[in-house]
Order: structure tokens, then sequence, then C-alpha cells
């Protein structure tokens, strides 16, 4: 399982917070909620990001954008338009000035806006990924990572848009597979259209050699894997698949294979039901001893420690939580 594959499985939205925003102009959103990653896909229309980072993107119909946190955003029509409503943490929304907001309104099953039909239509998809690897992949991402129409994303958020306003047995969990189809669909797209950005080990997929070490390392880091084994595995003579490997990634096969191990034990850390002894076993250390000992190494602190400190669990909270007089709890 690659670190793509693993942020899909292992960092599924769970009741996550989904809305259909309906809008006519002028309309100004500022969001303040600090969620670590929020996809914004306009199905219709057009709206403009403003991250306090000062990115600023323009998007279009089909457009869908990432949105990494904790940095807040105002999203609006026009960079100009005045920002008249306030999105905190609980997904509370208010005017400026603390009040009810009487120009928009609950428009069905998730959805809200200012409008029955709206200009624009924007699916907001808001949740807390707690995986290790999740974090380091979207590290990697611009603030506002940008994906234009295209035929991967569109499908699948036509998909999402046609069920968010949908409530039937079952529907919440429907809804957060679609949401994380959109999520994982954008990030593999707009690392394939910005390789600078994208991890080294993403763009070493495609080298039919060191793709094919990386595959075994991943789906099997409990395996005794050695630079022997690998290059026999790969068809290389050994000191050839070393140098090709470390000219692709920047660290040999070995301190590759460390640091995949460490990174899958950190996420299994986020399983409390999971014990030291059994992470070792399956990401190939003999003992809880020798783990413990790598990872806090590598990580600063024992997986213990690292659990306790609540690294690998993000905040919880129900980000379905009320949006005060606006749009009822979809959990």
């Amino acid at each position: 399982m690659d670190a793509l594959s693993m942020m899909l499985s292992g960092s599924r939205a769970e009741g996550a917070f989904l809305l259909r925003s309906l809008l006519d102009p002028p309309w100004s959103l500022r969001i303040e909620d600090h969620a670590p990653v929020t996809v914004l896909a306009v199905l219709h229309g057009s709206a403009v990001v403003i991250s306090d980072t000062g990115q600023t993107e323009n998007l279009a119909t089909g457009d869908v954008a990432l949105l990494r946190g904790p940095d807040s955003y105002t999203v609006a029509d026009h960079p100009d338009t005045p920002i008249h409503v306030i999105i905190d943490e609980m997904q509370n929304c208010t005017a400026v000035d603390g009040s009810p907001l009487e120009d928009m309104s609950v428009l069905g099953i998730r959805t809200w806006g200012n409008s029955t039909n709206g200009q624009t239509v924007m699916l907001t998809g808001t949740y807390r990924l707690d995986s290790y690897v999740s974090r380091q992949i979207l590290d990697s991402l611009a603030p506002v990572a940008v994906v234009r129409r295209s035929t991967e994303t569109e499908s699948m958020t036509t998909l999402l848009g046609q069920q968010i306003s949908a409530d039937g047995p079952g529907q919440e969990v429907l809804l957060d597979r679609l949401l994380d189809l959109v999520l994982i669909s954008t990030v593999r797209t707009w690392f394939t259209k910005h390789p600078d950005h994208a991890p080294q080990w993403i763009t070493a997929y495609e080298d039919p050699v060191i793709g094919h070490a990386l595959r075994l390392m991943h789906n099997r880091p409990e395996h005794r894997w050695t630079v022997e084994s690998l290059a026999h595995e790969t068809g290389c003579s050994r000191a050839a698949f070393a140098r090709r490997f470390t000219a692709q990634l920047g660290i040999g096969p070995v301190g590759y294979l460390t640091q995949w191990r460490l990174s899958v034990a950190a996420n299994l850390l986020a399983d409390p039901s999971r014990t030291v002894s059994s992470i070792a076993r399956e990401v190939g250390y003999s003992s809880p001893f020798a783990l413990t000992t790598a990872f806090t190494r590598h990580h600063g602190m024992s997986p213990r420690s690292f659990r306790e400190a609540g690294l690998v669990s993000c905040d919880r909270r129900q980000l379905t939580g009320a949006m005060t007089h606006t749009a009822e709890r979809t959990e």
C-alpha cells in the first residue's frame, strides 16, 4: 500500500461536515474553523478564495480546491465584497458583528444559502484527518491547491452533488466515502500537474525499477528487506540499484524503508486498541523495544508519548455541530 492509498484507507471521513451552498452575489464567507483540510468544489458559477497565507485563487465551474489548514480563508463572489458571514471552529455561522444571520437560511437537507437557485453552487467538505502519513502528504500541497475542471474529479464531484441533498439509509457513510474519493483524486491530480511539489516517491513510482521496489516496501513493511533482496526483485545488481534508488529519492533503500516503517507505525498508533508489540510486528521490528528505540530516535519521543501527546489524533469534535441559525445538524 503506497502513502496515497494509506491516506484514503486510514484517514477516512467520519460524519464529515458536508454542505451545499446556493449563493447569489454579493456574498463573502470568512472561514475560521482551522480544519486540516477542506474540499471546496464549484458545481456552477464562480468564486474567489483568499487565504491568510496571501494566496488568492479564482475558481470556475468544475474546479476543486483543497484548502490546507490551520490557516483561515475567505471565499466570496469577488475579492472586494465585504465579509458578512463568519464560520467558526464549531461550524457556527454568524454575522460579522456576532448577530444571527438574516439573509442566509436552510434551503433543504445539507443545503444553505441566500438563494433557492444560486448563481454559484458550491460543495464544501471539511474534516479532520488523524493520519500521520496524510499530514506528510498534505504538507506538500500549496495552501490552496486548485485542480481545474477535469474528467477525473468532475465525475466524483457531480455524484457528490447529487447525493448531498439525499437522506436515506447509510447516507452519511456514502457521503463520507464520496468525499474521500474527491479528496484523493484531487490530491493525485494536483501532484501530477505540479511534479515539483510532489513527494519524491510519487515521481519515483514511474521508474520501472524503483517503483517496483517502493511497492514491495510499501505493501510489505514487515518483510526483512535488504538492499540485496530488493535489487534481486528488481533485476538489478546491488550497486546499480542502490545508486539508482538514492539518485531518485535522495536517500538509500534502507534509510527509506526505516522512514516508511516508522511513518506506518505512527499511523497505527491512532488506534488505541493496538499495542506497541503488535505494531512492531506489523512494521518489521523484532520487538517492542526495537521499535521504541527506532521510533524515539526518529520522532523524538516514544510511541507511548507520541500517542498520549495526541500527535496522531486531531480533535474529533463533531464537525457537523450546529450551524447556528442557518443549517441543520448533519450528524
